[in-house]
């Protein structure tokens, strides 16, 4: 997708140098870059890898000298990791599906497909089932009886939405996800030993072994406006009320939403996140790879989890924890340290033995 300098420089909303009419196709490392790519070199550590590439233009750090570095343009930019976001939107081929039905696709008379969407091959839409204006859906899809679908979407091939399900604005779903599948709930005839532990903490374990009964999940996934679901991302539905993704909340591959469970606006959950049954997480939390929370627990707006914590009490909005289980971050860090020294203070008191 041809772009000039100047329409560039506009989109990212950053000035440039030089020819602002030299045309790039497409964003490369500076020392792979051909002819016709723009090359990415915002920090100056990049700078000499240029000239190892063929690149005539590209985007650099604020104030810097593009002329001694052989350029025909640069764009300049105050925050990189910014300026590549919006370099790569510019050049996002996305799933390449031109609007209409696939003759492949199986799509039941009472649902709803708006105008500009684009559905691929072998993708399975439900009963009653409502796909909103310019969705792409790429193939092996499958949608519900009842889903609602908002308009943009960007739905991966594999992706699976459970019946019920309704989705908001611009989600990005990519390969493989499954959204709404039943929670994981089962209880015994009388009070099992999980019970009994969870009550005496263990102290006492006498209650037989019994046969679990499945609790049938039938409520449903509320999804917001401008969500993105990594590949392989699981959501499940709720028992009775909704089990809800705020708007703009990013989920990473692999992260595992239990029933029930509440994530607010604007929040990061990163790979292989575990969130336990009807717990509740704020506004705009962050939770480091595999991290993980207990069942109905409340994670304050704000918080911040780091990786591999195990969250097993509520954490107070604003928190840095860290560690299992989770303390505040700067107390896990004492902690470490004072472990690390463990066999060295050992070491000193059998000498003194």
């Amino acid at each position: 997708m041809p772009i000039t300098i100047a329409e560039l420089a506009t989109a990212l909303n950053a000035p440039f140098a030089g020819d602002g009419d030299v045309v790039v196709h497409g964003a490369s490392e500076p020392q792979d870059a051909q002819a016709t790519d723009l090359a990415l070199a915002m920090d100056p550590r990049f700078a000499e890898l240029i000239a190892k590439g063929e690149a005539q233009a590209a985007v650099l750090w604020d104030g810097a000298d593009w002329q001694s570095l052989g350029l025909k343009a640069a764009i300049l930019v105050k925050r990189a990791r910014l300026a590549m976001a919006g370099v790569t939107a510019s050049f996002d081929h996305g799933l390449g599906l031109e609007p209409g039905i696939h003759p492949t696709a199986v799509i039941h008379e009472t649902a709803q497909i708006a105008e500009g969407a684009a559905i691929g091959p072998l993708v399975v839409i439900g009963k009653g089932a409502r796909i909103g204006r310019n969705a792409r859906i790429a193939p092996q899809v499958s949608i519900g009886a009842g889903v609602t679908i908002g308009e943009d979407a960007l739905i991966h091939s594999g992706v699976k939405i459970g019946a019920r399900a309704t989705i908001g604005d611009r989600l990005i779903a990519q390969p493989g996800g499954v959204i709404g599948a039943d929670g994981f709930s089962f209880v015994t005839q009388e009070k099992s030993a999980v019970e009994e532990a969870r009550e005496s903490l263990g102290e006492t374990v006498e209650a037989a072994g019994q046969a679990w009964m499945r609790i049938a999940s039938i409520g449903s996934v509320v999804i917001g406006d401008d969500v993105e679901l990594g590949a392989n991302v699981t959501i499940d539905q709720g028992t009775i009320r909704a089990t809800r993704i705020g708007n703009g909340t990013k989920l990473d591959n692999q992260v595992h939403i239990g029933h029930n469970v509440v994530v607010g606006n604007h929040c990061l959950l990163c790979g292989q996140v575990g969130i336990a049954g009807s717990t509740v997480i704020g506004d705009f939390c962050v939770m480091g790879g595999q991290a993980g929370a207990a069942d109905n627990l409340t994670i304050g707006q704000g918080a911040i989890i780091g990786a591999g914590t195990g969250v097993l009490s509520n954490v107070p909005k604003g928190k840095a924890m860290m560690g299992y289980p989770a303390v505040a971050m700067q107390t896990h860090v004492e902690m470490y340290k004072a472990l690390r020294r463990l066999p060295r203070m050992l070491s000193k008191l059998k000498g003194k033995a």
